[in-house]
Order: structure tokens, then C-alpha cells, then sequence
């Protein structure tokens, strides 16, 4: 353990908080340099807003598509339409996710600062090239109010982030044309709101507004949704919006916003011009590495601008260290955070695990969920990984109908001789609470004799786990004999 190294932190999203606290508990001396407020776009404008703007949608659909089945009666008045009964009041909403985001910053900054980091307002560079004689490392701070400070650090971490990619013929506006960190300023619901990418975030925010009341249509270049998810379980995503009413539109792709008045029209590659009240533009992400010195130190950048790092987040120049969407490695707000604490482990001599991203759980906080770990189904089709694969319905789960789930299954991926189970999707509800016992099992290598033998709580959602494992094992056995 050491007493007092020199770190610097420029960002502070999780891959840079999170690296703070791992140096501050190891003895270093730490600086994080940051512009927004620590949290970075995950707490301030992606992650923790989006998911309390689909908190609120998610229990209008819950209500929505199962009140009259569960027996629930609402009072209106006989010429009120029943689908208009429940209704949401945007700006107070956003209100609601603003003051939450500002929250968790400030009790981050609050965690932070008690441990002992020192945290400057300004944007960080590298400064200098190379290293100087002593091994540190000059970084640059550009101040709010003009003026420039120079910090020298034995270890700098980037953890920059990334910002909303742009189209030249698509500019946002804030008001009617939107990135995804714009539709917080909105005081009323897109009447008609064209998506434009079917993408994670595409997709989670068609629901959401679709959910929220807007008539959504979801402009996709690719030929269905989530082009990087589990097949099965993006079709019955698709198939859920669809049956909801959205305009899931396949093999589209936008080319140009305008804005007329009070209106969009979104110009396609086939000629076609769709209309609506407002556009919100998910057409990917840009790294925030411009303008950094970062190749001058020797830092490699591929030809999208993001870092290159190795699995203890090394970059190509000694004692510059990389964490986050900057690096494009997995743009998930709990890889970032790994990031940040790995290469703090590294640079400061502490134990380190090399980043494993066949661990990684993620999901897509859609209606319903849709949540992954391990080797994919793309991976089995190419011969990546030799697995046997059940998928089992949740239409057959006892919870499932009493709770009207009517939509999702459980998938899990095992070796065909030893049964260790190396992946799993859930497609349902809360399918980001109910991966964690597929993330453990393939963690820990369990295989499905294990995870099937373990007890589930009847009836529960999660006895489908279970069950799954159960007819893996009983078709390894099969296939074992024959």
C-alpha cells in the first residue's frame, strides 16, 4: 500500500468517482477534475434520469395493461374514454427527474470529498507531451473563470465520458428536435414523437413516451430493433410495441430533420417523409477526447476517437490510465466504474482482476425487460461457444399469471459436457433484478445441476430460472446417453 502517489482524475462519471474512492482508501493523494458535477452524464443526464422518466412509464403500462384483468375498476364518467383516465403531467415529472439527479450528484460529491479527494471545477488536459524527468505527468485545468492551473500527478486517469452523436442534417434544437439529454427541459408530451434509432436507447425511450401517452414512431436503419440484443427477445420487444400501437418501421433510414413551426419532418432514404410534433435523435454516442493533448502523450485512439486500453484500463502511454464510454469497451455505467477501480488497483500496486466481460450483466430497461450475461446466442451460431440452449416462456410461470405477464422467457446457455452454465437472458418485468442468480452461476462457474437444485420461492418469477436449469440438465443427459 502506498502513502502518498499523485493521482489525477479527469471526469467525474462513475469510472472516475468510483476510481477516486479506491485511491483515496489506498493512501493516494487524489484530484478529480470535472465540469458538470460528479456523476457525469450517467447520473446527471443518462442513466438516472432515464431510468426515473421509465419508472414512471413503466407503472403506467403496469396499470394500463392489467387493471381490468387483476379486476381493478376506475371511477370516470361515463363518457369519459378509460384510456384517458390516467394521464401524466410531463413537466412535473422531469421536474421529479431533475431534483433526483442533482441529489445523487451532490451525495456523491458529499462521499467523495469525505474521503479525502480534492475535487476542481474546469476541464482537464494533458499538458506537456511526454513525461517528465521524475515519471509525473502534467495535467492542465481550464478553469470557469479563464484562468489555468497546472497539477502534476504519477498516474492520470481519462474518464471523460462520451456526448449525443450529432447528424449535420438533423441538428437538435432543444425544443423540437432532441438528443436524449434535451427531453428533460420539456414541460408537455411530443403529442407525436418520432424516434429516430432502434438502438438500447432508441428503444427505451419509444416505450417510455409511448407508455406516457405520446403516438410514437420508431424509425429503425436496421431490420428490427435492438440490432445488438438476443434476437428472440428483440422480437418479442418489437411485438410488444407493435401490439401497443407504436410504428415500429424496419429498414428506414432517416437522412434529414427539419423543423416547420411547431412541426418535424423526418426525410427517409426511400424517398418517404414522416411527420410529427417532435424528434428525438438516439443515433449513437461520441467520445469525449478532442482537444485532450492525449496523442501528443502518446495515447492511442481508434478511428472513432475512443481510447484503447487494455483489461487493467492501461492506455498506450505509461501512467495514463482510461475508464468509461470513452473507451467504447461497454458503454454500461458498472464497467466504467470496474474501469476506474481496476486501474486504481494497478497503478497503485493493489491486487488487480483484469476486466472479465463474459461476467458482465446488463439490461434494457424497456416494457419489459430485457437483461443478458455471458456468451450470446451470436455466439453460439458462430461457433464461438459449443452450448446447449433452453428457452422457456414465462406465459408458464405461475407468478407470471397471476401477475398478467403475459410476455418474456428465461434463456440460459450451458457447456454441453460439465453443464457450467456461461450464459442467460430474461426477457419479463424487473428482468434486471432477476439475472443476478445467472450472473452469479456464470461467475462462479456453477453449472446447471447447481443453479437447479438450489430452492426458489413458489410461486416466484424467478422458480423459471430454476426450471430452466432443470430441463438443461435433463437434455445434457439426453444427449449424453445418445
Amino acid at each position: 500500500m502506498v502513502h502518498v502517489t499523485r493521482i489525477v482524475i479527469i471526469g467525474g462519471g462513475p469510472g472516475g468517482y468510483e476510481a477516486a474512492l479506491v485511491a483515496a482508501q489506498l493512501g493516494a493523494e487524489v484530484t478529480v477534475v470535472d465540469r458538470d458535477g460528479l456523476g457525469g452524464s450517467a447520473v446527471l443526464t443518462d442513466c438516472v434520469p432515464s431510468k426515473t422518466l421509465i419508472a414512471t412509464a413503466e407503472v403506467m403500462t403496469t396499470f394500463d395493461s392489467s387493471y381490468e384483468e387483476l379486476g381493478i375498476t376506475v371511477a370516470q364518467d361515463e363518457a369519459a374514454d378509460a384510456a384517458k383516465v390516467i394521464g401524466v403531467d410531463l413537466g412535473k415529472v422531469n421536474r421529479r427527474v431533475k431534483r433526483l439527479a442533482i441529489a445523487q450528484s451532490h451525495d456523491i460529491t458529499q462521499s467523495v470529498t469525505r474521503a479525502g479527494v480534492t475535487v476542481l471545477r474546469g476541464r482537464g488536459r494533458l499538458g506537456g507531451g511526454g513525461q517528465a524527468v521524475d515519471g509525473s505527468r502534467e495535467v492542465l485545468v481550464d478553469a470557469p473563470d479563464g484562468t489555468v492551473q497546472s497539477l502534476r500527478a504519477d498516474a492520470v486517469l481519462i474518464a471523460t465520458g462520451a456526448h449525443p452523436r450529432e447528424l449535420p442534417d438533423a441538428q437538435p434544437d432543444g425544443e423540437r428536435i432532441l438528443t436524449w439529454t434535451q427531453v428533460y427541459d420539456l414541460d408537455e408530451l411530443p403529442r407525436e414523437l418520432i424516434v429516430v434509432g432502434s438502438g438500447v436507447t432508441g428503444a427505451e425511450f419509444a416505450g417510455a413516451y409511448q407508455a406516457l401517452g405520446s403516438k410514437v414512431t420508431l424509425v429503425s436503419s436496421r431490420d428490427r430493433v435492438l440490432p445488438g440484443e438476443d434476437p428472440d427477445a428483440a422480437e418479442v420487444l418489437e411485438d410488444v410495441f407493435r401490439r401497443r400501437g407504436m410504428n415500429v418501421m424496419g429498414r428506414s433510414r432517416a437522412e434529414s430533420v427539419k423543423r416547420i413551426g411547431d412541426r418535424v419532418e423526418v426525410a427517409l432514404a426511400d424517398g418517404k417523409v414522416i411527420e410529427g410534433t417532435h424528434c428525438l435523435m438516439a443515433v449513437g454516442s461520441i467520445p469525449n477526447t478532442a482537444e485532450m493533448g492525449l496523442e501528443e502523450a502518446g495515447v492511442k485512439l481508434n478511428d472513432w476517437g475512443q481510447i484503447q486500453v487494455d483489461r487493467v484500463s492501461r492506455t498506450s502511454a505509461p501512467g495514463v490510465y482510461a475508464a468509461g464510454d470513452c473507451t467504447g469497451v461497454f458503454m454500461l455505467a458498472s464497467v466504467a466504474a470496474m474501469q476506474g477501480r481496476i486501474a486504481m488497483y494497478h497503478a497503485l500496486g493493489d491486487a488487480v482482476q483484469p476486466l472479465n466481460l463474459k461476467t458482465v450483466a446488463s439490461n434494457v430497461f424497456t416494457d419489459p425487460e430485457i437483461a443478458t450475461v455471458g456468451y450470446t446466442a451470436a455466439d453460439v451460431e458462430c461457433g464461438k461457444m459449443d452450448a446447449v440452449v433452453v428457452k422457456l416462456p414465462l406465459r408458464g410461470n405461475p407468478r407470471a399469471k397471476m401477475q398478467g405477464i403475459r410476455d418474456g422467457f428465461v434463456k440460459l446457455f450451458c457447456r454441453p459436457g460439465t453443464g457450467i452454465v456461461v450464459g442467460g437472458v430474461v426477457v419479463a418485468p424487473r428482468a434486471s433484478e432477476l439475472i443476478h442468480p445467472i450472473a452469479l452461476a456464470v461467475d462462479a462457474n456453477l453449472t446447471v445441476e447447481q443453479v437447479a437444485s438450489a430452492f426458489t420461492v413458489y410461486p416466484s418469477v424467478s422458480g423459471s430460472t430454476a426450471e430452466a436449469a432443470r430441463q438443461l440438465h435433463i437434455r445434457k443427459r439426453v444427449e449424453g446417453e445418445s
